[in-house]
């Protein structure tokens, strides 16, 4: 594979239609391949090139993928900037110091370094466990560049209290946590989040380790739960059962089809000083659960549903939205009258909009839910205007009005 700075020694011109190069101007950083007017043969893949629409104007510099549908991924749309290591390395930096004062330590000590494209850094990905940085890097282009880009970033990390940089790799049907400096990391570690002690696995879990962007979701259902009855669909690792268990949940049911997930649940509730075993864990797919409850009668005062996401492409969106609304339709059947649903989605290609039409008075079945809040992703998965794709979380909190009084009713 070139080096960054053999990559860097040949810089390309690639021309594009002219409405890439506006979205590019406007902020938006990828340019698809449909794009792509004229570039030169055999291009290495990470090799810097620069962006001129097809009247020969400048739009900016980005990293070559020869493979992807998103030929070139945008770093910078200043004529001035050169794209090169230094670059790189400086707005990765501006991103780690601009979190400084967004956490405190001893409250919360997990959350997202870098948000890759969000912090104009595409395809680079750090996230915080404690004193544990995991590295993740979207997309070929970056990958080149990875390892000198972690290397020159170390002595940051390590200046902020930082053990341990590694780069979570992804090998076929598993992952593989690659040491780039400092201490060996464990394969799990505990963190806090808003006060809410967690384990986390580095080596299995999903993304780098966790689901840090569903952070302050959390600490809401947390809030919402004293004196209720909670269901957590598509549970994984417990977050938000131990969250409403927290919050006085008087009883938290967790379903998810992964086994292994509740183990670590039930350590995360033993950690905060919970009895796992006054709650309930069920390994079961979540669909015929939910039959299941709806048929013997159970109800709960607060539902929750954070499943994987629905809609890995664009052209998969019509089935995703129709898969949404036959979820939140049988989420909605256990949900006790006057109750609360809570429901999320994780898919870029489903807009606030969209999913809010898989909530709609067909799916409730009449009964009058209203929506009290809505949410994107928190403060450290930043995006940019001009990029829609970034706002990929969404997370609606459905109350039911109570029944109303019968005439001449007490």
């Amino acid at each position: 594979m070139p080096s960054p700075a053999n990559l860097a020694a040949r810089p390309a011109r690639v021309e594009i239609d002219r409405a890439a190069a506006q979205a590019v101007r406007r902020g938006h950083p990828w340019v698809w391949r449909n794009a792509v007017r004229r570039a030169p043969a055999s291009l290495h893949v990470g090799t810097p090139v620069s962006l001129h629409a097809d009247d020969g104007t400048f739009a900016g510099r980005g990293l070559w993928d020869p493979e992807s549908p998103i030929a070139v991924r945008v770093y910078t749309t200043s004529s001035s900037q050169q794209l090169d290591l230094a670059l790189l390395t400086n707005n990765v930096a501006r991103a780690i110091e601009a979190r400084e004062t967004w956490f405190q330590a001893s409250d919360t000590n997990a959350y997202r370094l870098c948000n890759g494209e969000g912090d104009r850094v595409p395809g680079v990905v750090l996230d915080r466990y404690a004193d544990v940085v995991v590295a993740r890097f979207d997309g070929e282009a970056i990958v080149p560049w990875a390892r000198a880009l972690l290397e020159a970033l170390w002595p940051q990390l390590e200046a902020r209290g930082m053990r341990s940089l590694v780069w979570r790799m992804p090998r076929r049907d598993k992952t593989e946590l690659q040491g780039i400096a400092g201490e060996e990391a464990p394969s799990r570690v505990v963190v806090l989040e808003r006060g809410m002690r967690m384990v986390v696995d580095l080596a299995h879990g999903q993304k780098t380790g966790a689901f840090l962007d569903q952070r302050e979701n959390r600490r809401r259902v947390r809030s919402m739960s004293k004196g209720a009855r909670v269901l957590n669909l598509f549970s994984y690792a417990g977050g938000f059962s131990c969250a409403a268990a927290l919050g006085g949940a008087t009883h938290v049911t967790s379903v998810d089809i992964a086994h292994p997930a509740h183990a670590i649940a039930q350590e995360t509730f033993r950690l905060n000083g919970l009895d796992p075993s006054t709650h309930t864990f069920v390994t079961s797919d979540v669909f015929s659960w939910l039959a299941q409850a709806h048929a013997r009668n159970d109800r709960f005062s607060l539902v929750i549903s954070d499943p994987p996401s629905f809609a890995p492409s664009e052209r998969t969106l019509p089935r995703a939205l129709s898969a949404y609304r036959k979820l939140h339709e049988a989420c909605i059947r256990v949900v006790a009258r006057g109750g609360v649903f809570c429901a999320a989605s994780c898919s870029s290609h489903v807009t606030m909009d969209a999913f809010l039409t898989t909530l709609d008075d067909q799916v409730t079945m009449g009964r009058e839910f209203r929506v009290l809040e809505t949410f994107g992703q928190p403060l450290d998965h930043s995006t940019t205007p001009g990029w829609p794709e970034g706002r990929y979380l969404k997370f609606v909190v459905l109350g039911e009005l109570q029944p109303r009084l019968s005439p001449g009713g007490g």
